[in-house]
């Protein structure tokens, strides 16, 4: 398995990974929403930027990044928007490799840090991301806009 940037040809093999995210987390979504996000990936002026985990040409995961301003710290940040791994490959070291991919993308860029959220009850996610990160004390709004 390789962890690689995204590319045209990946277009098929996310949408089905990005769909089956997005019935995780219990988000509708269209084809239309997908179509707009592979959009974003596949723009190299959009700030979102993509990698997946390749396993001889099978898709096994994802993760969608993008860099952010840290004004208090005088320094730019990574945000891990989105970290998926099919159900059949969970346990197999895609998402280890993921985030030591978005990792390595942060430091070769200068970064200071690599941010992301996950739900509270994400038991098997968390038990994860609390061998490659700090839980913060930080607590997360959303204010419609």
């Amino acid at each position: 398995m390789i962890v690689r940037p995204v590319t045209a040809k990946d277009r098929s093999a996310w949408d089905a990974l990005y769909h089956a995210y997005a019935n995780f987390y219990e988000v509708p979504q269209t084809p239309e929403m997908r179509a707009r996000v592979w959009g974003w990936l596949t723009d190299p002026d959009h700030e979102v930027s993509g990698f997946v985990a390749d396993d001889n040409d099978v898709l096994q995961g994802f993760a969608h990044v993008r860099v952010f301003a840290r004004p208090l710290a005088a320094a730019t940040g990574v945000y891990l928007d989105d970290l998926f791994v099919a159900p059949a490959a969970r346990g197999s070291g895609v998402a280890p490799a993921l985030l030591k991919s978005v990792k390595s993308f942060a430091t070769d860029g200068g970064h200071s840090v690599v941010r992301w959220i996950t739900a509270q009850d994400n038991a098997r996610a968390r038990g994860l991301y609390d061998k490659h990160a700090v839980a913060t004390q930080w607590v997360t709004y959303d204010m419609d806009a």
